[in-house]
């Protein structure tokens, strides 16, 4: 599994880019920002890009789709419940003094158990809401992206529209259910493990 982090934009999201060196194939997660050191890996490492995850819509998460779907046709897929925050994109990001490019409409939905699969490499969707109605994880292969639900030490705000502490905490439950070796690949932020987040995250179980 070919696997690289970026951290692009001003917030410094994480932008991941996943792909089965056999094949080539490959699967951008959040790309939030900096559209051309995105491009321009995709082709250094002569990667096949035939699909974008957003594991949200807030805009630092999803600011260069658009871009990145013109240079290699991959389709964007969001979780449907975030559709009015993906919508309102440009708008958010006004709303905190950036200029956002016109996003173009998914071409698709992901919803609970669907599988994301890049060649014989395959992520589980899961539904984590909370930080937005439509946040999603992708878990496979020993490593789980978690987007703004779970960071190291902490876990996603739920003051912006549609954020909802209740259902955080129930994701935060389920996350804390997978093995504590998994690696987690946040949206923001150093990567972790299930386990450590058991021990350290200021939001562990005990204090739900």
């Amino acid at each position: 599994m070919f696997l690289k982090k970026l951290v692009v934009g001003p917030l410094e999201e994480n932008c991941y880019i996943v792909g089965y060196e056999k094949t080539g194939k490959a699967l951008v997660i959040d790309p939030g920002d900096e559209p051309q050191r995105i491009i321009e890996l995709i082709k250094k490492e002569g990667l096949e890009v035939t699909s974008i995850v957003c594991t949200h819509a807030h805009f630092d998460h999803i600011g260069a789709v658009g871009d990145i779907k013109k240079a290699t046709g991959a389709k964007i897929f969001i979780h449907k419940d975030d559709l009015e925050l993906y919508k309102g994109a440009k708008d958010q990001a006004a709303f905190w003094g950036y200029d956002l490019n016109d996003i173009p409409p998914p071409d698709g939905f992901l919803h609970e158990a669907d599988e994301v699969k890049i060649s014989s490499l395959t992520f589980k969707v899961l539904h984590t809401p909370g930080h937005s109605p439509g946040g999603i994880c992708l878990y496979g292969n020993g490593v789980v992206f978690t987007g703004d639900t779970l960071f190291q030490g902490s876990v996603g705000r739920t003051d912006f529209y549609g954020g909802d502490i209740g259902k955080l905490k129930e994701s935060f439950k389920r996350l804390m259910d997978l093995p504590e070796d998994t690696k987690v690949l946040s949206g923001h932020g150093p990567e972790t493990t299930i386990g450590r987040e058991h021990r350290e995250n200021l939001f562990t179980e005990e204090s739900l």
